[in-house]
């Protein structure tokens, strides 16, 4: 059972056209923290302004069934790095900062117990090993300027982005949000440990994606004619929510959608404008037909408290921290003029691991590397190929408040199945008939159960997955 979609009028060029025409292209790949699948007006929001965002997208190439490795951060960023399932890498949850002074980390083997639970829960590797090989490490020695600004929350001193092949690091360390989005970025109570890395104050009350997107145009101006990686991951859209005052004040005014919370969107269209700016940038310099832009999210969209919804993942089931869709499904663009067609629409699915390989071809170099799990996306991106046929999964061996149990997935041509280590009956649906995932079929099609619950018996033991286990 493989998935097998097809991707939506696709013309362009192969990459061996493209490969005699530009010798170096440059990336930049945009990782937006906690941005709902329908978060942006080209993906069906009905209260937020992206214009820049959208242009993005009529320019580029929208992906429908775009997928995170994780429902939450840390995993999908991990994923995103290095090319591999969080499961093989032993990073399958958030890692704490060590301004909160708890930790989940532990050595394979070592367990949390709960009182009023009936599963031992696997600690997690609490840090990005060295050891692994991240892009920014690949770029680098074909020559590549490598800079990372904003999120990293892959460890403590000694494993920020600097020390995993980034030149240079503007706003990484192991913080998970931001203490404040204004300038000087302090939490109210101070902490030398909550402190955003390398972002010295420049002007009061300015907002941090405003700065984000400065710091980037200013690497690229100190690195004129050299290829570059840029890795901007904005600690927006995440929590604390705040936004610009006067972006705020319009959205009050706004009348409200499925989607009403005017400070996030105020915090979206901030976003948007930096995005934007961005591209002019590149479009004013002659660089935008030689840099392929890719713009993701690492989780869904956060709902939080569902009287006063942060976001609303419209059309799909729960939200960040869930299993389903509204969890794990998010917004991914991208867009190369002369390379990547405009204003195509792809049902091919992609998961956080395609990334590294997508640019590992872009630059000339084997994208069929045995250490990683993704699968290139270049020749969906170029036109050459329509689909891809593998099954997709996520891990999740842990406790969440409120109700979520240790579980895995497997998402399997349109079947998807929830597999719950604690006994609870597993979920499958057909994503293709019941999106919102209100139907689950697992007593009626109990051979696809079976079939499904093998795949992921085979990838717990491919990737040595850590497994909870009973007290």
């Amino acid at each position: 059972m493989k998935i097998f979609l097809i991707c939506l009028s696709l013309v362009g060029l192969s990459s061996q056209s493209f490969s005699q025409k530009q010798a170096k292209p440059n990336v930049i790949l945009i990782h937006v923290d906690d941005l709902g699948a329908t978060d942006l007006g080209v993906f069906g929001s009905d209260f937020y302004e992206t214009p820049h965002l959208d242009q993005l997208a009529a320019e580029g190439m929208l992906f429908t069934q775009s997928y995170a490795a994780a429902h939450i951060c840390s995993p999908s960023r991990a994923a995103l790095m290095t090319g591999k399932y969080p499961a093989r890498i032993g990073i399958t949850d958030w890692i704490r900062a060590k301004f909160q002074g708890v930790t989940t980390s532990g050595l394979p083997g070592e367990y949390e117990e709960f009182a009023d639970k009936p599963l031992k829960t696997p600690k997690i590797q609490g840090f990005l090993p060295l050891e692994e090989v991240t892009i920014a490490e690949r770029m680098k020695p074909l020559g590549y300027a490598t800079l990372h600004v904003g999120k990293w929350h892959l460890g403590d001193e000694g494993m920020h982005p600097e020390d995993q092949g980034f030149d240079v690091n503007v706003g990484g360390n192991d913080l998970g949000q931001p203490p404040s989005y204004f300038d000087p970025y302090l939490p109210k109570t101070p902490s030398e440990f909550y402190v955003i890395k390398n972002l010295p104050p420049r002007k009061t009350g300015e907002f941090l994606t405003d700065r984000e997107s400065d710091e980037v145009i200013g690497f690229l101006d100190a690195h004129p004619g050299q290829a570059f990686f840029v890795h901007w991951a904005p600690y927006a859209v995440h929590t604390p929510i705040m936004g610009p005052a006067d972006l705020v004040e319009k959205y009050k005014a706004r009348a409200p959608g499925v989607q009403r919370n005017p400070v996030y969107a105020a915090l979206i269209e901030n976003l948007d404008a930096n995005v934007g700016k961005l591209l002019d940038y590149l479009d004013q310099n002659g660089l935008r037909e030689n840099t392929l832009v890719i713009f993701t999210s690492d989780n869904g969209g956060l709902i939080g408290n569902k009287s006063n919804p942060i976001t609303w993942n419209i059309g799909l089931r729960e939200y960040k921290g869930y299993p389903y869709e509204g969890g794990i499904r998010i917004p991914t663009i991208v867009s190369m003029p002369g390379t990547v067609p405009a204003g195509v629409t792809s049902e091919v699915p992609t998961i956080s691991m395609d990334w590294i390989s997508t640019v590992l071809e872009l630059a000339g170099e084997n994208p069929d590397q045995p250490e990683l799990e993704g699968e290139s996306l270049w020749p969906v991106l170029t036109g050459t190929q329509q689909s891809l046929e593998r099954d997709l999964f996520w891990h999740f061996p842990h406790y969440r408040s409120p109700n979520v149990t240790p579980h895995s997935v497997v998402r399997s041509g349109d079947y998807k199945l929830i597999y719950y280590f604690d006994g609870t009956e597993s979920e499958l649906f057909d994503l293709s008939n019941d999106p919102m995932e209100e139907h689950n079929l697992s007593k009626e099609l109990p051979l696809v159960v079976m079939e499904l619950r093998t795949k992921l018996a085979d990838f717990w033991k491919n990737t040595d997955a850590r497994l909870p286990l009973q007290k």
